[in-house]
């Protein structure tokens, strides 16, 4: 015997309640350390923002690294507000998500 289940949408008064009462807080930045060769704070800045894309592609329905084509990378990029990626991080992006699985 099949049971239905009643669900209620969520008014605005609960959707203030559940994000004050969420643990979640933005991780406070911190200075990268001194010292390293230019190269270094390129690279690893060129790692942060391939994560970035990777998650929002994830996020997006994008799975598998053949859907994700440069085009749709920079538009990730344009959606969630960086500067669009160059081909180096483009493939960066591919490969996190293709060994992400």
């Amino acid at each position: 015997m099949a049971v239905a289940t009643l669900i209620t949408k969520p008014t605005k008064t609960t959707k203030t309640t559940n994000q004050t009462k969420s643990s979640h807080h933005p991780l406070k930045k911190k200075p990268l350390p001194a010292g390293q060769p230019r190269e270094w704070y390129v690279s690893h800045n060129r790692r942060l923002k391939a994560m970035r894309l990777s998650i929002a592609l994830l996020d997006s329905g994008v799975y598998h690294p053949a859907t994700a084509d440069n085009i749709k990378i920079r538009a990730t990029a344009e959606r969630i507000g960086i500067h669009p990626p160059s081909d180096t991080t483009c493939r960066m992006v591919r490969a996190l998500i293709r060994y992400g699985r």
